[in-house]
């Protein structure tokens, strides 16, 4: 798919530096639905994030192609049609609400807040997995130090935990096709 063949709606937009700056500190909806499977959950919104609304909206961010390619999605979605996620099953939320950056402007104590925010958002959506992108992020939020990227032993409730890849284009040694593999993995437990 080329830019030219998405709708206008879904086109991304070009935030200028001094939106991206005012977006510092903003937080973004989750995403839910009433019957999700699999919540997906970021680290933090990144600034381009916060300026649209959308989650991992920034060009270059692999989510997108990377859900569609692990059978997740019928095809390939655009960030601004998040909103169609909770049909096929999925929701997104963040271990932290409020944007940066870069993630590395986060306090371990954002991480461990976050995490029992999401224990907490586990409890009410009750979603079969809870997809953590980010193993830094799940080890910190967690307290889980030995974590690694696939199923963990933790549940929160009846749901399970994986741990996938950080999708950012800034996560170079994990290409889109191991990205899309291990959500692919994912997508099969669940069969």
């Amino acid at each position: 798919m080329s830019p030219s063949d998405i709708p206008p709606s879904t086109k991304p937009i070009k935030p200028t530096k001094a939106e991206l700056a005012a977006a510092a500190g903003l937080t973004i909806d989750d995403v839910l639905g009433p019957s999700i499977e699999v919540l997906f959950c970021g680290i933090n919104p990144g600034l381009y994030s916060a300026v649209t609304g959308h989650h991992f909206a920034r060009p270059g961010n692999r989510f997108w192609p990377a859900l569609h390619r692990s059978g997740f999605t019928p095809r390939l979605l655009a960030p601004a049609q998040q909103w169609e996620l909770p049909s096929y099953g999925l929701g997104i939320t963040n271990v932290v609400a409020r944007a940066t950056a870069q993630a590395a402007e986060l306090s371990p104590e954002e991480f461990r807040e976050g995490g029992v925010r999401l224990a907490r958002l586990v409890g009410e959506v009750r979603p079969k997995v809870l997809a953590i992108l980010g193993v830094t992020a799940y080890r910190t939020a967690f307290a889980e130090r030995g974590a690694a990227v696939g199923p963990q032993e933790r549940r929160i409730g009846e749901t399970a935990v994986w741990v996938l890849p950080n999708p950012s284009g800034l996560n170079a040694h994990w290409t889109l096709d191991r990205i899309a593999g291990e959500l692919r993995l994912l997508r099969e437990s669940l069969a």
